[in-house]
């Protein structure tokens, strides 16, 4: 099953994954990370097609898309 992981440490909350998803299962977290950002989270894991439109426009590579077990980092640091 697709799924992403965010990396809380880059995620600035800019909130462009949540409305890039055709899925439109990313949300906003309403934890407060150490850098005082929201950051992006997904809301139902299960309806997640993989597409990785979120990881693309990510604008700090904060997303890594994880499908069958193999991760794709779009854009490695």
């Amino acid at each position: 099953m697709p799924g992403i992981k965010v990396d809380k440490n880059h995620c600035k909350g800019c909130e462009t994954c949540v409305k890039v998803c055709p899925q439109q299962i990313l949300t906003m977290s309403k934890d407060i990370t150490v850098r005082g950002y929201f950051y992006a989270l997904m809301a139902d894991p299960s309806r997640c097609i993989g597409c990785r439109i979120c990881a693309i426009s990510c604008p700090d590579s904060a997303i890594d898309v994880v499908t069958n077990g193999t991760v794709f980092e779009l854009f490695p640091y």
